[in-house]
């Protein structure tokens, strides 16, 4: 089948290319041409582990192609994917501006039937309004279907491969057919509905799990106080297969660009449609909060944190990814620094998009995490890298001039932790102090 894919962001890229692998011939459009120009040269301008490999496959194969001309991509194809970004704005509301624009171009391009499918992640209606924007500049026959993507950044291409379910969202038949011949190669369970339920399938899904996590994290606060350990208590709630193990890891709170876009554009539309959607709004609420439990655990363990020289371990919102969108670091840090710490940083792979938009003096930048750790009074982990979660501890403590260390993630073993001494501040478990007594470097 001829696929067009519009957009060469994170979700373009990755559906793109796995259409081409699963055997579909598909271009990808995108207006920036530096972004185009790198993915012609074999190279890709995100980070997702085996992407890269696909890519230059598939374009070797005659599969896969890049370009900057929207035209002539969308009159060669059968199926039209728009996978543009939908950015907040500031009430909260999802920004449709560049729908609408590749709705338009689309219409003005088009030269026989197609499906155009919106794989974006758009409020309920908005391919309705697709619809109105592409007939009003082609009066042919077409059909708009709602295709919601559920990837998560550092498994997106097992997530498309080999995916959960498949929502397709179409009114009609012929694109009923059309799309599910399209994803017959992928085997996965369907999900066939109208285009309205599609649209809010994804915000449903994302709202929920980010509840689950909020939910969590509330708890985890809880046995902090009453000295039970939350790690135990999700293992328990996990066994029961009405609630299920995913997403009740306790920690500093999500972050990335969907849970905390679309739970804010989800509370939106409920006001639009005059219902205050107030569950949502205190998950929201609670994972805004989530963050200043590293600062307080920090000084439960440093008391005034003026002057101390702490590690940051982590900038990208989870591991396996670049990404930097919403990532907890922002306001840790921020709160740091405010109170007069003096930072040194360190992410495997997101220190280049942190530094474009987070670059304060009183940051220090380093090349490891021992380095970031050096002469630290503390060290925070952030993001559950494996190179932090295997650390020689042995050696950490050796590069450091205090023994806190403050686990945002739960991944270090705190046996391991306690036996060479150190003080172990995890989340939502009891704290392991040292009985070292820590001074203050200035």
């Amino acid at each position: 089948m001829n696929i067009t894919v519009i957009g060469a962001g994170y979700v373009g890229l990755v559906s793109g290319i796995c259409f081409a692998e699963m055997g579909h011939q598909v271009i990808i459009v995108d207006q920036d041409e530096d972004k185009i120009c790198t993915l012609q040269n074999g190279e890709i301008p995100i980070y997702e582990y085996g992407l890269k490999k696909l890519s230059q496959r598939n374009m070797m194969e005659g599969r896969l192609s890049f370009t900057g001309v929207l035209s002539e991509a969308v009159k060669a194809a059968e199926v039209v994917i728009i996978a543009v970004g939908t950015p907040q704005l500031p009430n909260g509301e999802a920004d449709l501006s560049f729908v609408k624009y590749a709705a338009q171009e689309i219409g003005r391009s088009m030269n026989s039937y197609k499906v155009i499918c919106v794989k974006s992640t758009v409020p309920v209606g908005t391919n309705d309004k697709v619809a109105g924007w592409i007939k009003a500049c082609y009066s042919g026959s077409f059909d708009v279907a709602s295709l919601p993507e559920f990837l998560r950044e550092g498994s997106a291409i097992q997530d498309t491969l080999h995916p959960d379910r498949i929502v397709i969202g179409a009114n009609r038949e012929p694109a009923i057919e059309l799309l599910t011949q399209l994803h017959a190669p992928i085997g996965a369970p369907l999900v066939i509905t109208d285009i309205h339920s599609a649209e809010m399938i994804k915000y449903a899904s994302n709202a929920f799990l980010a509840t689950k996590i909020s939910f969590i994290n509330e708890i985890a606060n809880i046995c902090e106080k009453v000295q039970a350990d939350v790690t135990e208590v999700a293992r328990g709630m996990g066994l029961d297969k009405r609630i299920g193990s995913s997403f009740l890891k306790a920690g500093i709170g999500y972050g990335g660009s969907c849970f905390p876009k679309d739970t804010k554009a989800l509370i939106q539309i409920a006001g639009n449609v005059e219902y205050d959607f107030k569950l949502l709004k205190a998950v929201v609420e609670v994972n805004n909060d989530q963050y200043s439990k590293i600062v307080e655990k920090l000084q439960q363990a440093l008391g005034n944190l003026a002057g101390r020289t702490v590690g940051v371990w982590g900038l990208a919102f989870k591991p396996d990814t670049d990404d930097v969108r919403e990532t907890p670091a922002f306001q840790i840090l921020d709160a740091l620094i405010k109170l007069g710490v003096k930072p040194k940083i360190f992410d495997p792979v997101a220190m280049n998009n942190f530094r474009r938009v987070y670059n304060p003096p009183s940051l220090t930048w380093c090349d490891s995490a021992l380095h970031a750790a050096e002469n630290c009074d503390a060290v925070c982990l952030l993001t559950e890298w494996m190179q932090f979660v295997e650390i020689d501890l042995e050696l950490l403590k050796s590069v450091m001039s205090g023994v806190v260390l403050v686990d945002g993630r739960n991944a270090i073993s705190a046996e391991k932790a306690r036996s060479l001494g150190f003080s172990y501040y995890p989340v939502g478990r009891p704290a392991l102090q040292s009985n070292i007594n820590i001074p203050v470097n200035f």
